[in-house]
């Protein structure tokens, strides 16, 4: 075998483990369902994505927010009320006045986008 055809052949090797690798973190990356409150708004049904147990732990803990869940993949789109698209990150609210979540979205740096 030539070396052209061997450093073809490694190079085609290391990008499909590259892009195995790369699916399995895309991948495991998921959402967290909590009960959303600070001293200004809430309580609100929300959830964010992407996040992993530990995100979810400290979400689920910061201001006063509780009951937080962390599951696999995307949050459920069922009984949205609207997304707050932060850009790293989205925040979905299946509760609350959307005009009102829109402006407390835009407090968070976010863009409004409704269900």
């Amino acid at each position: 075998m030539k070396l052209s055809q061997l450093l073809l052949k490694s190079t085609i090797a290391a990008l499909v483990l590259a892009g195995t690798s790369f699916v399995s973190v895309a991948f495991a990356e998921g959402h967290c369902n909590y009960t959303q409150e600070n001293m200004f708004a809430g309580p609100f049904k929300v959830c964010e994505m992407p996040t992993d147990a530990a995100k979810c732990e400290e979400l689920g803990s910061t201001d006063d927010n509780a009951d937080a869940a962390q599951g696999d993949g995307e949050c459920p789109s069922e009984g949205a009320v609207g997304v707050c698209d932060r850009g790293d990150s989205k925040l979905v609210y299946y509760e609350g006045d959307p005009g009102g979540l829109e402006i407390g979205c835009g407090f968070q740096g976010g863009e409004w986008v409704t269900s």
